[in-house]
């Protein structure tokens, strides 16, 4: 089925470090090798960067070749992990089953290495030395004394916004899956998030973006599960502060957090209508626009999947992107799921909340409300249907 192209809306985001992971992939085994040259006499660490703190796993003190090698057991999503001498760190990440090789000098270890055998460490060295030259950039600007103390915030604002637009080009949106495009979400510019998700609206879609591919191609890691609570307690904070610039009142505690992103749109019938008080039925989230050329064949095939199943418990949630209105309302005035429509057509917040790279896209939701698979992950629905049924 040909797909359309959708724009996508790009958000915050920052730098920092990675989290925990998760259980062992059946005594399969990760190597990383490598040399650190001019380093005889030092010792080296191999250290996992978990979600409560740093935990040495091995060491190793080098001799006059350098040489270096570390085993671990590979997990079933993608681990961090670093190499470090004194205050120069390595930054790594490993999925599965690879050999990472690394060969660095010493001094400045941080900066000079390569790195071979994982597209990951390469990309996160990338955005390493992306971020060390943002700091050193970030230094020298407020060192010059040149600037006023207003001119001076500005001209790091739009620096740490170039930077930010780049990296989700490049990094985050291109494959939100990726270790590293998780990395890229807790880098840091000195103490401070470069995306924050708890101080910047946009910086939450960026959060989950991510969040949402890591529930889907890795579902129950311990370090999605915790980026998919940072992307629902910033929507959560978004969600009170606007209801508070509109005058009204919102209990923290009376906000919805689910295992999905809420969507709420206006149905075809005119009736608000959220994603989440479907809760108890299995959900296919369809995003789909009705202006393409094979919009009719695919209706027709939904209809046949809710015929079939809706009585045992299946529910289509459907989110047009049409920007005509009466056109939609004249498209599914027959249609016996639920119809809505975001009015911002190809520019919808929720094509970047779910990684919508292109339409038609959907999701199964499990009666819970947890998102279980996306499209790319079936080969057959309807046995992704009874097995939730």
């Amino acid at each position: 089925m040909m797909k359309h192209s959708v724009k996508k809306l790009f958000a915050a985001a920052v730098v920092g470090v990675a989290v925990a992971g998760m259980t062992a992939c059946g005594g399969k085994k990760f190597n990383v090798v490598g040399s650190v040259e001019g380093a005889d006499g030092q010792v080296v660490y191999f250290e996992n960067i978990g979600l409560t703190g740093v935990d040495i796993l091995d060491s190793a003190k080098l001799g006059k070749d350098g040489q270096f090698a570390f085993s671990g057991e590979a997990t079933e999503a993608p681990e961090f992990y670093r190499l470090r001498i004194s205050d120069q760190i390595i930054n790594l990440s490993i999925d599965s089953t690879e050999t990472v090789s690394v060969k660095a000098q010493w001094p400045g270890m941080a900066t000079r290495y390569e790195v071979e055998g994982s597209e990951n460490c390469q990309k996160i060295k990338e955005l390493s030395l992306m971020q060390i030259d943002l700091q050193q950039r970030a230094i020298a600007l407020e060192q010059g004394r040149t600037l006023t103390p207003d001119e001076l915030r500005d001209s790091l604002l739009r620096m740490v916004n170039t930077y930010k637009e780049q990296v989700k080009l490049n990094y985050i949106f291109r494959e939100p899956n990726k270790a590293y495009a998780y990395f890229a979400l807790f880098q840091t510019l000195g103490r401070w998030l470069i995306f924050d998700p708890k101080a910047n609206a946009d910086d939450v879609k960026v959060f989950a973006a991510v969040a949402t591919s890591w529930d889907t191609y890795y579902p129950g890691a311990e370090r999605g599960e915790n980026l998919h609570n940072i992307a629902i307690e910033g929507m959560k904070n978004e969600r009170i502060a606007n209801a508070n610039n509109m005058g009204l009142s919102v209990e923290s505690n009376k906000v919805t957090e689910s295992g999905v992103i809420e969507i709420e749109l206006t149905d075809n019938k005119g009736q608000q209508c959220r994603l989440t008080d479907l809760k108890g039925q299995v959900v296919l989230l369809d995003f789909h626009v009705f202006a393409m050329e094979d919009s009719p064949q695919r209706i027709l095939m939904l209809r046949e999947v809710y015929n079939k199943y809706h009585a045992q418990g299946l529910e289509i949630y459907q989110v047009s992107l049409d920007a005509d209105e009466h056109f939609w309302k004249q498209m599914t005035a027959a249609l016996p799921w639920i119809s809505v429509r975001d009015p911002e057509s190809l520019n919808s917040r929720y094509v970047t909340l779910y990684n919508v790279p292109a339409v038609p896209e959907f999701f199964l939701i499990d009666r819970g409300n947890n998102l279980v698979k996306r499209s790319q992950q079936m080969t057959d629905l309807e046995a992704e249907i009874k097995k939730l049924l």
